[in-house]
């Protein structure tokens, strides 16, 4: 078996019961960023070795913590690459999903993925994301800044009635002693859980997803 075919076999043993169809959208993904990451520098070259590991299980993460119902809104702050955003939007196809970044020419290869993967549920914009209008459930985000800095960007960003277990709010991926960042929530409830609970590769050993409760 090739490390690619291991690779994806590893996302269907993670989450049972899969269908073909996601399976095959995450099959193609890494050609996709292989050819783009040669003209448009988003994944470092070391880590495309490991693209499965170190960025679609790590996105999936979430997807083992909540389920987005349909018609969930969630915005991917500082998507980067498409990340964690593409890997949700391609296990919850009935939820909508915002990729938002500051840099134009990272949502250039952002929007050829999903024009590939022929992906319904995913929109794209160049912003900061305190100019972005439109409301959410959920915002999720990987390293792109310190969480106080995430709380006062997306304050008034979330949709006031929610539907999910947890309450609308932030689903941040981190890593590391995040004992300091999260007396940055101030008041909010926050919850953490070891991303190696979910999945045993040595890479998630020190990572985490931290929510921020953002509606009560």
């Amino acid at each position: 078996m090739n490390p690619q075919a291991q690779d994806i076999e590893l996302i269907a043993t993670y989450f049972e019961g899969i269908d073909q169809k996601k399976l095959k959208q995450f099959e193609a993904l890494q050609p996709i960023y292989e050819e783009w990451n040669a003209k448009i520098n988003v994944i470092s070259r070391k880590d495309l070795g490991n693209f499965y590991v170190n960025h679609v299980l790590h996105a999936l993460a979430i997807a083992r913590l909540i389920q987005f119902k349909p018609n969930s809104e969630v915005m991917d702050l500082g998507t980067g690459g498409g990340f964690p955003g593409i890997p949700l939007a391609i296990m919850f196809p009935d939820s909508h999903f915002h990729l938002v970044d500051s840099i134009g020419k990272k949502l250039k290869v952002v929007d050829a993925v999903v024009e590939s993967l022929k992906l319904k549920n995913v929109t794209t914009e160049h912003n900061r994301v305190e100019k972005v209008q439109q409301q959410f459930d959920f915002v999720i985000s990987r390293a792109v800044a310190q969480t106080g800095e995430l709380i006062n960007w997306t304050n008034n960003k979330f949709l006031p009635h929610h539907f999910h277990n947890l309450s609308n709010g932030l689903l941040l991926l981190k890593g590391g002693d995040l004992t300091q960042e999260l007396k940055q929530a101030k008041g909010k409830k926050t919850m953490a859980w070891a991303i190696s609970d979910f999945f045993k590769e040595a890479f998630f050993a020190e990572k985490k997803i931290v929510y921020v409760q953002m509606v009560k």
